[in-house]
Formats: structure tokens, sequence, C-alpha cells
């Protein structure tokens, strides 16, 4: 049985921690995951009734007087969520897979604009990615200290970026400073 990354983002934070549908929402949020993955607040719920009746994830019993159509469903992950959702990690993590760049739909299509204004556009890029760095800088540090998962994600995250950042002061005149 395959998962998609919104699934295994969702079935992973419930593994982590029995949690519904609002405490999913923050924290997607506050660990920035939207930044990497495609998972919008409306389909967390479509994403956990998925996940619900494929057997990945149980709601818990609601605690006494807090039951009726206004109370939290509490989600916790079954045995077999567990098991898929380590499965999937291992796969995540050791196979490649293509990724969506829309730059690259960019530069493909150069013939169509001008050399000033590729430019432009690469200048422009270059001050949104020094922008998304220091955003990112800031957020690793404001949580800090962060679990070994967060960590990853942050480190690989700016590694990537710095890539970027990279590639793009080859192509255009930029101060480092």
């Amino acid at each position: 049985m395959t998962v998609t990354s919104a699934e295994l983002t969702v079935l992973g934070l419930v593994v982590e921690h029995p949690r519904h549908g609002y405490d999913l929402e923050q924290v997607i949020e506050q660990r920035g995951i939207r930044q990497w993955t495609d998972i919008g607040f409306s389909s967390i719920y479509y994403v956990l009734t998925k996940l619900e009746k494929r057997g990945l994830v149980e709601a818990a019993k609601a605690p006494e007087g807090r039951s009726g159509p206004t109370a939290r469903r509490v989600f916790q992950a079954t045995a077999a969520g567990r098991q898929i959702a380590a499965a999937a990690v291992a796969s995540f993590l050791a196979d490649p897979h293509p990724v969506s760049h829309p730059i690259l739909v960019g530069l493909a299509n150069l013939p169509l604009v001008s050399e000033q204004a590729y430019t432009e556009a690469l200048h422009s890029r270059l001050r949104r990615l020094d922008t998304r760095i220091a955003a990112v800088r800031e957020a690793e540090r404001a949580q800090a200290p962060l679990p070994r998962p967060a960590r990853e994600v942050f480190s690989y995250s700016l590694r990537l970026l710095e890539a970027e950042r990279s590639w793009l002061a080859e192509r255009v005149p930029v101060s480092d400073a």
C-alpha cells in the first residue's frame, strides 16, 4: 500500500502523537510544512478520512462529556498505519523522486523573453531567494532546540536554497556581502 506525500505527512504527525484536525493544522503551520508539501487546511480532514477508510488511523473515543457533533475527533495511528508510515518513510528517503520545478519550465522557454527580461527575472528571484533563506534561518532559530527530524528538514531545505542561490550568482552579478 502506497501513500502520497500529503498522506504520509498527516499520518506521520498522527504517529508522532494522536491529534485532531485543528491540532494538525497548527503543527503544519508552526513547522512550515506547507513550504515543502502540498497540503492545505481544507485537505487535512480529507486526508484523515482517506487514512481512516484505509485503516491507517482511527478516531479515539471522546472523553466523558465531550461527545456529539461538535466534539473534536482525535486520531491515532493503527498498527497498520505505523507499518505503512515506516515503509513509506524508508522509500521517500531512499528513492529519488522527480520534483517539478517551475523554474525549469521558464528556462526551457527562454527564447520567449529578451536577455534583459531574463536577467531582471533572475535578479528578482535572487532577492526573493535571499528573503526566503533569511526566513528559514529565522524559523529554525526561533524553534530551537529542534528535534532531529525538524533539524534535518531545515538543514536540507537550506542546502537546496543555498545551491539555487549559488546557481543564480553564477548567472547574475551579486554581492555576497
